[in-house]
């Protein structure tokens, strides 16, 4: 069975340990995310995590540049370089998101991160009905049937599911809601992967549970139907219950 983690992960592309630099990241960065690193603590000094991660200076320095720019650290002169606290944490970013999810989300967290999505997803399909072009339908439609094709494999399934909601964030020309994919991504493994820890999926597959909603909502975005798109996407978001969580921790 496929663990949410594991579905970003696929989502995103994303390699563990690429490089000695990514592999610094993810480390120190799941370790913050997923409360190993206190809120408030200071990160061992540059000797002790070099010999800890087997790299050079300047790697351990660059990959603590990059979590600083994610919100999980703050270097300050003569004291260290700190853990942060949620409330600074790049939410937006994919790979943060990733960490969350792999750690465990609370009943609070998702019910916060909902209130973002529905109205980002909303407005997506609202603004698709009226901007999107020929090649949106096409790739619409495409990964509305790589959907029932891949049905039984969750993977394959999630990324079919994802694809779709990146393409109407892509036909809503909306450059703000393009950026936020990360968004929709970290929704759809939240949602595939409550559908497989609740003994999913079934025997007919995962795509008829909302069959009908995925059609009302690129039936209305093809005809250019904004009003009729974004209340096929909240019922689609009502639907998928994104509320239930398959593992909940302290984020």
């Amino acid at each position: 069975m496929s663990e949410p983690g594991s579905l970003i992960r696929t989502l995103s592309g994303r390699q563990a340990a690429r490089n000695y630099h990514s592999y610094v990241i993810n480390e120190v960065g799941a370790a913050i995310v997923g409360g190993a690193m206190a809120v408030g603590s200071i990160l061992p000094g540059d000797a002790e995590m070099m010999e800890r991660f087997g790299v050079s200076r300047t790697v351990l320095r660059e990959a603590l540049k990059t979590l600083e720019a994610k919100g999980l650290v703050e270097a300050r002169a003569k004291v260290g370089t700190r853990v942060l606290p949620q409330a600074r944490w790049n939410l937006y970013d994919r790979q943060v998101l990733l960490w969350v999810l792999e750690s465990g989300s609370s009943p609070a967290f998702l019910a916060a991160f909902n209130v973002v999505r529905r109205g980002l997803q909303q407005e997506a399909a609202a603004q698709a009905a009226l901007h999107r072009e020929a090649e949106h339908i096409r790739l619409l439609r495409y990964w509305q049937n790589q959907r029932l094709v891949m049905s039984h494999q969750p993977e394959p399934f999630a990324m079919a599911e994802f694809e779709l909601h990146r393409v109407i964030c892509e036909a809503s020309a909306n450059p703000f809601i393009r950026a936020a994919s990360g968004l929709v991504e970290f929704g759809v493994a939240i949602d595939i992967g409550a559908r497989l820890t609740a003994g999913q999926p079934p025997a007919e597959g995962l795509a008829p549970r909302d069959a009908a909603e995925h059609l009302a909502l690129l039936a209305a975005i093809e005809t250019g139907d904004s009003p009729a798109a974004r209340a096929a996407m909240q019922a689609l978001l009502d639907r998928t219950a994104t509320g239930q969580t398959p593992a909940t921790g302290a984020i």
